[in-house]
């Protein structure tokens, strides 16, 4: 072989001049550090936030699933109604909606299959036969709401009204339960009551660590989305709902291995009710919105997992982990399926 020859052939080149490794780009690092330390902190607040509200439940002898449909599911949606406002601010009516559609059906698939195959958990006759079937309601209501394109201000005014009314009977229901609550609270008075300011400072601390937790993860997320070409529409049915509801499933995987399966149920039902109502109602009293990118093909997925799980609840009046075991793989069939779409769109 000609030596000459040799010095130029490609492989003894490459060998020569070997050529610098290529580098992950820097921001798609931040953003696995992000989702990372997103994580631990949701786990650590949804253990302060279930430590403290089963405690002010027992403190103000209030029932923990009527503090679950309420307090708890009201500071675990805060990360949705903060999402859902800020991407109507930005002109993002599709990860606005998207957003509230798919938390809630992350919040019955992934949250409550996921808790359930923990633990078995009871469920209370007046989840079903009040709550679940308003969070059906409600569903079938947004299903409505949709079918022209959008929500309105004034449907936004309606859904907003809807959560007051919702909220003001939870209460009324929880003052009719009977003096063995009073007596219960009354009882504990006598231990002091800056062991109730202790819990409600539990339960601030837990929503705040929740809320920033959930932005965390989801910055970090949507950011290696966006990067791997997948829709708003789709970010917002998947990425920006699976890290909405990250305080919902913190909060409620942690309740169930607790036995505090009122709170993790309850907190579940409310948080659905919530993103509905309220933040819907608001945010589309601050902007209309459109439907944007999201179908009703979503919204329908969402109304049969809410159906679903009414029907388990009813049958034996429990999530048996056979029956979260199917609300799981549903979920994570449906996750695929809108994934796998994402990704061939963008090929």
């Amino acid at each position: 072989m000609d030596p000459g020859r040799s010095r130029h052939h490609p492989a003894i080149a490459l060998w020569q001049n070997p050529a610098p490794p290529r580098l992950p780009d820097p921001s798609l690092l931040i953003a696995l550090l992000q989702i990372l330390f997103g994580f631990a902190l949701l786990y650590g607040a949804g253990d302060l936030l279930v430590r403290g509200s089963s405690r002010l439940a027992l403190g103000f002898g209030i029932s923990p699933l009527v503090v679950g449909l309420t307090v708890v599911a009201f500071g675990t949606s805060a990360p949705e109604l903060a999402v859902s406002v800020n991407a109507a601010l930005l002109g993002r009516d599709d990860i606005a909606i998207g957003n509230v559609i798919g938390s809630n059906i992350c919040n019955i698939g992934l949250i409550i299959g996921l808790s359930g195959l923990l633990r078995a958990m009871r469920v209370e006759n007046q989840l079903i036969r009040v709550d679940v079937p308003i969070m059906v309601g409600c569903s079938l209501l947004l299903l409505a709401l949709l079918l022209d394109g959008g929500v309105t201000r004034a449907e936004g005014a309606l859904l907003a009204a809807g959560i007051v009314a919702y909220v003001a009977f939870t209460l009324v229901m929880a003052r009719r339960q009977g003096a063995a609550s009073v007596n219960v609270a009354g009882g504990l008075a006598a231990h002091g009551r800056h062991r109730r300011w202790l819990s409600v400072a539990l339960v601030i601390a837990g929503i705040a660590g929740l809320t920033l937790g959930a932005r965390v993860f989801v910055d970090g997320a949507v950011t290696i989305a966006l990067a791997l070409g997948i829709s708003t529409a789709v970010i917002g049915l998947t990425v920006v709902a699976i890290g909405t509801s990250l305080p919902e499933l913190a909060t409620s995987v942690i309740a169930a291995l607790r036995r505090e399966g009122d709170i993790a149920i309850g907190n579940i039902v409310g948080s659905n009710i919530f993103n509905i109502l309220s933040i819907l109602g608001i945010t589309a009293l601050i902007r209309p919105l459109s439907i944007g990118g999201v179908t009703l093909t979503d919204v329908g997925v969402m109304l049969g997992f809410a159906l679903a799980m009414w029907g388990f609840m009813a049958w034996r009046s429990q999530v048996t982990r056979l029956e979260a075991g199917v609300l799981f793989t549903a979920y994570l069939g449906y996750l695929g399926w809108l994934v796998g779409g994402a990704l061939q769109a963008a090929s």
